[in-house]
């Protein structure tokens, strides 16, 4: 959460989109900034839970793959309004899975049986195996750019993360003809990552203040 915080904030100083695969060390979860954690500690046991800098809800990190996507200004991504790049993040997540010969859908409709919960019913344009959400998300847009910060619960069929991280990649440069290249982020910027691990989503007082 500190790194996507700290790639958001120095999103107009490297002028170039940003695409981010994390794993977790330990179970987890984590929850949208304007929820009230007296709340999410009844939707769990997960533990720690950590406030995200985005919105949207509840998400398990215990078998899950994420992403993080972070967009400059003047960048056609930051110009799209909420709604379209949530759409847009989820048909690029579509087409990797069908370059997988694994057909999904975009829900049509919101249908949510519990408030709060991003993976307990779906959201309009989440994708959807066999009817079920597999993929959601969640933004912030501000000053300095938009973070998309993205969750994928794998279906129970035979592939790998590796193999969907490439497809992913694969995709964006034959749907967009986006060309890859490794991030070495700045000393300073891993710097103020772990600054802001251990001042703010770290602590009771961040993750607990409402």
């Amino acid at each position: 959460m500190a790194l996507d915080a700290a790639l958001l904030e120095a999103a107009s100083v490297l002028r170039r989109p940003v695409l981010r695969f994390y794993s977790w060390t330990e179970p987890a979860a984590t929850f949208g900034y304007s929820q009230k954690y007296a709340d999410v500690a009844q939707m769990t046991l997960l533990r720690p839970l950590v406030r995200r800098p985005t919105g949207g809800g509840l998400v398990p990190h215990d078998a899950d793959w994420t992403y993080s996507l972070v967009f400059p200004p003047g960048s056609a991504w930051y110009a799209l309004k909420a709604v379209e790049s949530y759409h847009r993040v989820h048909e690029w997540i579509q087409a990797a899975f069908r370059n997988l010969y694994v057909e999904t859908e975009l829900a049509s409709d919101c249908r949510k049986a519990l408030p709060g919960q991003c993976f307990v019913g779906h959201e309009k344009s989440d994708v959807l195996w066999h009817g079920k959400k597999i993929a959601g998300a969640a933004q912030r847009r501000t000053r300095d750019g938009l973070l998309i910060q993205g969750s994928l619960q794998p279906p129970p069929i035979i592939i790998s993360r590796a193999d969907w991280e490439q497809a992913m990649c694969v995709t964006a440069t034959a749907r967009d003809g986006v060309s890859w290249e490794q991030l070495n982020p700045a000393g300073t910027l891993l710097h103020h990552a772990a600054e802001l691990a251990r001042t703010t989503f770290s602590q009771p007082a961040y993750n607990q203040r409402r």
